[in-house]
C-alpha cells in the first residue's frame, strides 16, 4: 500500500465534512485524514492504485488546494 501526504487549504471540520464524499467515494482510497491543527492542514491518504497526480485531482475537483510534500 502507498501512502501520500499533501499540504491542503483543507482547514475546519466543515472543509472535511465536504470533501469526505469524494474520498470515500473513491474505491481505490483505503484511509484517510486531515491533520487541521498542523498549520500545513496534511492530508495524508492510503492506497492501493492511485499515484499522487490522481489523488491531487480528486481533491481539486472537490475544490481544495492539494500540494505534494516529499
Amino acid at each position: 500500500m502507498k501512502q501520500y501526504q499533501f499540504k491542503t487549504n483543507i482547514n475546519c471540520s466543515g472543509c472535511v465534512a465536504k470533501i469526505t464524499p469524494e474520498l470515500t467515494a473513491n474505491i481505490d482510497i483505503r484511509e484517510w485524514n486531515v491533520d487541521t491543527a498542523n498549520p500545513a492542514k496534511i492530508l495524508t491518504i492510503k492506497t492501493e492504485n492511485l499515484d499522487q497526480a490522481a489523488v491531487k485531482a480528486i481533491v481539486e475537483q472537490a475544490g481544495f488546494k492539494a500540494e505534494v510534500l516529499a
